[in-house]
């Protein structure tokens, strides 16, 4: 989404996926041809990018190739029975996530963008902390606090006489709805900060006009205000249905029959991968049609902003006391029920079975979540930097397009990365040993499925857009002059970028492997399926917990999981602050570029 002056100039917001937003001023953009060497010939370097971007997209490929060329086409037997149910659930779950978060986030955006009131300042950044929380933590927790025999039934059943379930009546939580619920409150911070940063960006002057023009302040909200900023709610919107269709850990514990749930179970129930990859086109197919709604809601999109020297940033309109605790309620309640409240029950429960938990599965664990993100990390920064620098040097319409698809990944469920992985590592280790037990006798085994490799591989492809995004924000910040004189010196493009760009991008670079870090500890679905055998991730365990009713136990290992998200939301909140102060001091226009990533949930 981008606004312009009145000379073309980008002023605002562009969004891009790979959970990036990217707030950019004229002073750091950088002409990509400045920075371009000519070539007649394949570099290096883009040899090695296409290379690489070729690899990533792999997965993809192997997914649409086995789901038009399955072993069994079980398709119209699909059609016939479960396809229907599965389609309907998903988008009803999608439908209903987007509207929750979409009521949620453009309304506490607004309040604490546009008015004033006690708290609002602890709001403007409590509002995110529901980001650290996975959406298959929230739901373990919520259904052990809810259930027949939690906490709250209990409790009603004391005050109340009550007996038995039939004397009255209280919602089941494992149900569509209660999946629905469960994912807006830990994904609303998607459209709240999208939100939020587009209502930060409109010019006080704006309103002033329309005001002028005898426009009522209720027009002026949903007349000039909520248009200006839907290009930012619609990526926000795209965002948060992405992230419903890779859920497996909610929708398979409340027993909802989503596409994704359903995946998992024609593979691995009914062990048929051509199934499954089908099922996963079907997924894919849901994406593509996400990404293209997004971008044609930001098509033909112009929001005209005033002058530099013209912008004046809205000021905060003093709410009554009425009104201010309406406010505060607003803001409040995401936060208690989508932070506090687990936080607080998985603290409970941590200390209650500390002793017990506290184990050598607890240690093993949590050196395997944090050895294997450390690992994927390291590897999408460094291909993110190969990809970046590539195309800094050489932005060809083919360099941009290979680095465009090899940054898809983020947009691919986990549970179909997972089958795009599966398919071309098993015909490679088949293959192997094909040839080592005709030639040598002998039998290789598994080499690449099953392995570390595997799951480390299917981390780096599916958060490669992250870390890829924050390298090239910082990246471009860097004048291309500085390119021309260190090349006049004699220095290789190599020389360059290991002298030159690496000590100035440094900071992307920390932000890209602390993003990627923190998100492989949270991943679950690809987790699953790739993971060796009797390898257990912190993701994993708590699944495993979870999923025979032992809460309790696996409190230590949600808990962790929600203290390494916290990090992001921490540098999320900054990075936010400072953007909006730099909003404040000038017009847009005259920001500085600034990359903020966004973890997932």
């Amino acid at each position: 989404m981008s606004n312009t002056d009145q000379s073309g100039k980008r002023l605002l917001t562009t969004a891009s996926y790979g959970g990036g937003l990217t707030f950019e001023g004229d002073d750091a953009r950088v002409s990509e041809s400045a920075t371009a060497i000519p070539q007649r010939r394949l570099s290096g370097w883009s040899f090695a990018a296409l290379v690489v971007a070729a690899i990533v997209c792999l997965p993809l490929i192997s997914v649409v190739w086995l789901a038009f060329f399955p072993e069994e086409n079980i398709w119209p037997h699909l059609f016939n029975t479960v396809l229907s149910t599965y389609v309907i659930n998903t988008l009803v779950l999608m439908v209903g996530v987007a509207t929750g978060t979409l009521l949620i986030g453009v309304s506490c955006a607004w309040l604490v963008t546009h008015h004033d009131f006690p708290g609002r300042a602890f709001f403007n950044w409590a509002l995110l902390l529901p980001f650290a929380v996975p959406a298959y933590v929230i739901a373990y927790v919520y259904t052990d606090l809810l259930e027949y025999a939690g906490p709250v039934q209990t409790t009603l059943r004391s005050l109340f006489g009550w007996q038995l379930a039939s004397d009255y009546y209280f919602p089941s939580i494992r149900t569509l709805p209660g999946a629905i619920c469960m994912m807006i409150l830990v994904l609303y911070p998607y459209v709240y900060l999208l939100a939020r940063a587009a209502f930060l960006e409109q010019s006080a002057s704006i309103a002033e006009a329309s005001r002028s023009l005898g426009v009522s302040r209720r027009a002026r909200i949903f007349k000039v205000a909520l248009p200006m900023a839907r290009p930012a709610i619609v990526v926000g919107l795209s965002l948060v249905m992405m992230e419903t269709l890779n859920d497996y850990g909610t929708v398979d514990y409340f027993a909802v029959p989503t596409l994704t749930a359903g995946l998992y179970d024609i593979w691995l129930g009914m062990n048929n991968l051509g199934g499954g990859a089908q099922i996963a086109t079907l997924l894919l197919i849901f994406v593509m049609v996400l990404i293209g709604l997004e971008k044609s809601s930001r098509r033909n999109q112009q929001n005209y902003q005033p002058s530099a020297s013209r912008f004046r940033a809205s000021s905060r309109t003093r709410l009554t006391k009425s009104k201010s605790v309406a406010a505060c309620l607003t803001c409040f309640i995401p936060v208690l029920l989508g932070f506090i409240v687990p936080a607080w029950i998985l603290g409970g429960y941590t200390i209650t079975y500390l002793d017990e938990s506290l184990n050598q599965d607890f240690k093993k664990s949590a050196l395997h979540s944090i050895g294997l993100s450390s690992v994927a990390a390291i590897a999408a920064v460094g291909i993110g930097i190969l990809l970046s620098y590539s195309k800094r040097l050489h932005p060809t319409r083919n360099m941009k397009f290979s680095v465009g698809v090899a940054s898809l990944g983020y947009a691919v469920p986990g549970a179909v990365l997972a089958i795009g992985v599966i398919i071309p590592f098993a015909a490679f280790d088949n293959t192997v040993d094909a040839i080592a037990e005709r030639f040598f006798g002998i039998s290789t085994g598994l080499l690449l499925s099953g392995t570390v490799f595997a799951l480390v591989f299917a981390y780096t492809v599916r958060f490669l857009a992250m870390a890829y995004g924050s390298i090239n924000s910082s990246m471009k910040k860097i004048s291309p002059h500085m390119d021309d004189a260190a090349r006049s010196l004699g220095h290789s493009p190599g020389t360059i970028l290991r002298k030159v760009h690496l000590p100035l991008i440094r900071s992307g670079i920390l932000t890209a492997a602390l993003v990627v870090f923190v998100d492989c500890m949270k991943e679950l679905p690809a987790t699953l399926v790739l993971r060796p055998f009797n390898f257990d991730t912190l993701a994993t365990q708590v699944y495993q917990f979870a999923s025979d009713e032992l809460i309790g136990q696996s409190a230590i290992y949600a808990l962790l999981i929600v203290l390494v998200g916290l990090v992001p939301v921490i540098l999320l909140s900054v990075r936010i602050d400072r953007s909006g102060e730099l909003s404040t001091q000038a017009a847009p226009s005259e920001t500085t570029r600034q990359r903020i990533i966004l973890p997932t949930g």
